[in-house]
C-alpha cells in the first residue's frame, strides 16, 4: 500500500459523490453501465460492513431529457418550426429527481440492497435541530445497512440563480458532499469525476501531469483549470474547493475517475489512484513528486558513478545486496504474504498467484544468483578486439553498458531482484515498473536493494516507478532511456512496442513445443514432457504443445504420453487428429500459452511436419525434440528457427541461471542484439577507442593502412 494511502485501513464511514458527467453520457442520456458499476461497488462495500453514503447529481439532466421528449410528443408541426425556449430548471429538477431515485431503487433492489432518499437545501443546515436530526436519521439508516442517497432539492431552492449563484452554505453537490462529510463525521470522501484526478493543467493538454497528492502550499498557485463541467454546474474547480475544505477540516478526500468500474474498491484497497487531499499532506516525505525524466536522468548519472568504481568495488555491492536479502527475509515474506492474500481475495488465477509468491526456497535461489553474478568475470571495459590500423595507430573494441534500462514486469517480484543485480553487474542505470498485484513485495525488495548501494553511487541508480500514469511519460524518453524490456503478457509487450521509439527487447509469448519422434525412448519422453509441463507451469519456458510422430499413435506411445500428463493433473486438449483419436476436447487455437496445468497435443507426419507446425504456430521461444535418431535430431536442431532448441532435454532449461548467466533480465525472441536468455552480456554494447600519435587523414595521403589483428590484452 502506498504510504500516503495507509489511512484507508481505518476507514469505516465513506461518502461517495457522483457527478453529472459520470451519471450521464455525452448525448445527455443516462450512462446505465457506469451507474450499474457504481451500485455494484457500493453493494460490495456494504457487504464488507462499510457505512456507505451516496451524494448524486443528474436529476436536472434526466428531467430535462424527459421534458424535452414530452414537449416533442405534444408539439404540433407549426410548434416545431419555431424556436423552442429553454426548459425551466426547477421543473427539470422536480421531474428528474423521482426518475433518478426510481432508477437507483431498481438497481439496488437487483443487488438486494435497500436505498433511501434525502433531499436537502442549504438553508436547512442553519437549523441546529435539523442538523442533529439529520445525523440521527442517517445513523439509523446505516445501522439497518440502508444506503442514504443525498441530493440538493433544486426544485424548491430559493437561490436566485440556481445554477450560478454560489451564495449560501453549499452551492452544488460537490460542496454538499464536503459539508456532509463533516456533519456526518465521515472517514473518507470520494469525489468521482470524468477524469483520473486533478491535473496540473487541463487534462486534454499533453503537458499536464496527474497530481497524486495535493499540497495546498505548492499546488494552489500552480494549477490551471480548464472549462467547467459541460453537464453539471460543478467541474474540477468545485471539486477541488470542496476537497480542500473537507480535508483541512479533518476528512481525507480522493478525487478519481467514475468511468472505471472498480475505482472506489481500489481506493479502499489503498491503491495509488486519483488525487488525495489530506490535512497532513505537507508533512509526508513522499509528496515530492519526481518526474519520469528526472528519474531517468538520475539513474544515468548514478550509472556513470557506478562505472567509475573498480571491479572489486562493484562486486562488493552485489555481495552486500545478497546479504541484505538474507537478513531481511522475514520482512520480505511478510509484505509478499500481504500481496498474496490480496490476490487470493480478489480472485486472481492460480498461475498468477504462483508467480507472485516468494517462498523461502525462491528467496534462497535469488540470493545464490546474486552471489554468482558477483563472482563472475568483470564484464565492463573488456577489450573485445584490437586492430593496428596503421603504424602506431591502434583501434580497440571495448565492452560498455547500454546506459539506462526500463524494465516493465507483471506479478513476479523475484524478477526485480534478478534485473537489479544484472543492471549493477553490467553498470547500467535501471527503472523498474512492477505489477500492482506485487506492490508491497516490489517496494520492500527495492528498499532492501537500494539500501545496500553506497552513497558514492546513489540509490537513484535503481528507480521504482509506482504509478501506471508514469509509464507513457517514460516511453517517450528515447533521448534518456536506451532499452525497454517488457516481461509479461502478449498484450503488455504489444502495447509497449506500439507506444515507444525506444528499442524493445523481449518476447510476446512463450509457446514452447516438445516433439516426440518415432525413434524416441518413450520412458525418456515421458520424463521430459512431465518436467517441461509440470515443473513450473506458469513459466514462459513451460511446454504448451506436445507434437507426436504419427507412428506413435498406432503403437501405444501416444496413449502413454498423454496418460503421463493426465496422471500429473494436466488437462490435455487435442488438435483435430489427436482429439478424434483420443476422444478429448479440441483446442481453440494452436497459438495458445496456457501458463497452467494444461497443454495441446497433436499428431504430425514426421519431423519436417513438426518443424512446419512450430514455425506456423510457435513464438520462437524454446523447442525440444526427443529422439534417438541423431540425423532426425540434427535436422530439428538446425532447421527450427527459435531462440533455444534442445535435444533430449526439457524446455525448462531455457533460463539465465541454468545457462550459467547468473540471472536473466528476460528471454528475447527477437533477432537483433540479444536472443534467448538475456544475462549480463545482453545488457552491454561496445565503444571504439583509437590510440594514435598525431595521425591525420588528409585524404589518406601519407598513411599506410595495415589492418593487422593484435593480441587482446586483459
Amino acid at each position: 500500500m502506498d504510504p500516503t494511502r495507509a489511512f484507508v485501513k481505518s476507514v469505516k464511514r465513506v461518502i461517495v459523490k457522483v457527478g453529472t458527467a459520470v451519471v450521464t453520457r455525452s448525448d445527455g442520456r443516462l450512462a446505465l453501465g457506469r451507474l450499474g458499476a457504481l451500485c455494484e461497488q457500493l453493494k460490495e462495500l456494504n457487504d464488507k460492513d462499510y457505512e456507505v453514503i451516496l451524494v448524486t447529481s443528474g436529476a436536472v439532466g434526466l428531467g430535462r431529457q424527459r421534458l424535452r421528449y414530452r414537449r416533442l410528443v405534444n408539439s404540433s408541426f407549426s410548434d416545431l418550426q419555431n424556436p423552442q425556449g429553454d426548459l425551466d430548471g426547477k421543473a427539470c429538477a422536480a421531474v428528474g429527481q423521482s426518475s433518478l431515485m426510481a432508477l437507483y431503487d431498481i438497481m439496488f433492489s437487483q443487488l438486494d440492497v435497500t436505498s433511501s432518499q434525502l433531499l436537502v437545501n442549504d438553508g436547512f443546515f442553519r437549523d441546529t435541530a435539523f442538523r442533529k436530526q439529520l445525523s440521527d436519521t442517517v445513523s439509523a439508516l446505516l445501522d439497518l445497512r440502508i444506503i442514504p442517497i443525498f441530493n440538493e432539492n433544486d426544485a424548491v431552492s430559493t437561490r436566485k440563480a440556481s445554477y450560478e449563484d454560489s451564495s449560501g452554505i453549499f452551492w452544488d453537490n460537490d460542496s454538499l458532499a464536503g459539508l456532509l462529510a463533516l456533519e456526518l463525521k465521515a472517514d473518507l470522501l470520494v469525489l468521482l469525476s470524468d477524469v483520473e484526478g486533478l491535473y496540473s493543467g487541463p487534462p486534454s493538454d499533453p503537458k499536464s501531469k496527474l497530481i497524486h497528492t495535493y499540497v495546498k502550499e505548492k499546488h494552489q498557485s500552480e494549477i490551471t483549470f480548464g472549462e467547467k463541467s459541460t453537464y453539471g454546474r460543478g467541474g474540477m474547480t468545485a471539486k477541488v474547493n470542496a476537497a480542500v475544505c473537507a480535508a483541512f477540516a479533518g476528512t481525507p478526500v480522493i478525487i478519481t475517475s467514475g468511468f472505471a468500474t472498480d475505482n472506489i474498491i481500489r481506493v479502499l484497497r489503498g491503491e495509488r489512484i486519483g488525487t488525495i487531499f489530506h490535512k497532513d499532506a505537507h508533512l509526508w516525505t513522499s509528496i515530492k513528486e519526481v518526474s519520469a525524466h528526472e528519474m531517468a536522468v538520475a539513474a544515468r548519472h548514478s550509472s556513470r558513478r557506478l562505472q567509475l568504481l573498480n571491479s572489486e568495488e562493484r562486486r562488493k555491492i552485489l555481495l552486500a545486496i545478497a546479504d541484505a536479502l538474507e537478513n531481511n527475509e522475514g520482512s520480505i515474506r511478510l509484505e509478499n504474504g500481504a500481496d498474496v492474500a490480496d490476490a487470493e481475495e480478489i480472485g486472481y488465477d492460480r498461475a498468477l498467484i504462483s508467480r507472485l509468491t516468494l517462498r523461502p526456497e525462491k528467496i534462497s535461489s535469488l540470493v545464490k544468483s546474486v552471489r554468482l553474478l558477483a563472482n563472475m568475470e568483470e564484464p565492463i571495459g573488456q577489450i573485445l578486439k584490437r586492430t593496428e590500423l596503421a603504424d602506431k595507430l591502434v583501434l580497440e573494441k571495448i565492452s560498455c553498458p547500454l546506459g539506462v534500462l526500463l524494465v516493465i514486469f507483471e506479478s513476479r517480484p523475484d524478477a526485480l531482484v534478478q534485473i537489479a543485480a544484472l543492471a549493477i553487474r553490467s553498470g547500467n542505470g535501471l527503472l523498474l515498473k512492477g505489477g500492482k498485484e506485487a506492490q508491497r513485495s516490489n517496494a520492500i525488495l527495492h528498499k532492501v536493494i537500494t539500501s545496500a548501494i553506497p552513497d558514492t553511487v546513489g540509490a537513484t541508480l535503481i528507480g521504482l516507478v509506482t504509478s501506471r500514469e508514469e509509464i507513457p511519460d517514460l516511453l517517450k524518453l528515447d533521448d534518456t532511456i536506451d532499452l525497454v524490456v517488457p516481461r509479461g503478457s502478449n498484450n503488455l509487450v504489444s502495447q509497449i512496442k506500439d507506444a515507444t521509439k525506444i528499442p524493445v527487447l523481449g518476447h510476446a509469448d512463450g509457446i514452447c513445443h516438445v516433439y516426440v519422434d518415432k525413434s524416441a525412448n518413450i520412458d525418456m519422453a515421458k520424463q521430459i514432457i512431465r518436467d517441461a509441463k509440470t515443473d513450473y507451469p506458469a513459466a514462459c519456458n513451460a511446454m504448451e504443445t506436445l507434437l507426436v510422430h504419427e507412428d506413435l499413435s498406432s503403437n501405444g506411445g501416444l496413449v502413454e504420453l498423454v496418460a503421463e500428463l493426465q496422471r500429473e493433473g494436466v488437462k490435455v486438449y487435442g488438435g483435430p487428429r489427436a482429439s478424434a483419436l483420443l476422444n478429448i476436447d479440441g483446442t481453440n487455437s494452436y497459438h495458445l500459452e496456457y501458463s497452467s496445468l494444461a497443454c495441446t497435443v497433436e499428431i504430425v507426419d514426421d519431423v519436417y511436419a513438426a518443424i512446419d507446425h512450430i514455425h506456423q504456430h510457435g513464438s520462437a521461444h524454446t523447442e525440444c525434440i526427443v529422439a534417438e535418431d541423431c540425423e532426425v535430431a540434427e535436422a530439428f536442431l538446425n532447421q527450427v528457427d527459435s531462440a533455444a532448441v534442445f535435444h533430449n532435454a526439457s524446455t525448462r532449461f531455457c533460463d539465465g541461471a541454468r545457462f550459467g548467466l547468473g540471472a536473466e533480465v528476460g528471454i528475447s525472441t527477437s533477432r537483433i542484439h540479444a536472443r534467448g536468455p538475456v544475462g549480463v552480456e545482453g545488457l552491454l554494447t561496445n565503444r571504439w577507442i583509437l590510440r594514435g600519435s598525431g595521425h591525420v587523414v588528409n585524404g589518406d595521403r601519407g598513411i599506410t593502412y595495415t589492418h593487422k589483428n593484435l593480441p587482446v590484452k586483459a
